[in-house]
């Protein structure tokens, strides 16, 4: 298992791999101005054959349409390979605004 952390402007993204998942935890906002981190970082796995991403959001106060637009991409990006992506403990914030945009699907 291992574990990296990047921090951007209020954002703060860990890496952990354990058992064929790679899990990233976000914390604080994601928004237009640190989005590229976060899409960076899921495309580079993905990119590399990691394909089992899991998104624990349970520390995220405010996620921004880039953030969602990301998050969806990765979806498709993952189910063409054959992977999955989820979101795991996602906060009241993240789940209220992929609930209004109708990507409940995506949370556990």
């Amino acid at each position: 298992m291992g574990e990296k952390e990047m921090k951007k402007e209020n954002f703060v993204m860990t890496k952990e791999k354990d058992h064929g998942v790679i899990r990233f935890t976000l914390a604080g906002r994601v928004s237009s101005k640190n989005s590229s981190v976060l899409k960076f970082k899921l495309e580079d796995s993905l990119k590399y054959g990691e394909t089992n991403i899991v998104l624990n959001m349970y520390n995220v106060e405010f996620l921004s349409s880039d953030g969602i637009r990301i998050i969806l991409n990765t979806y498709k990006e993952a189910a063409k390979v054959g992977g999955k992506f989820r979101i795991e403990d996602p906060s009241q914030t993240v789940r209220n605004v992929l609930g209004m945009v109708a990507l409940n699907d995506l949370m556990n």
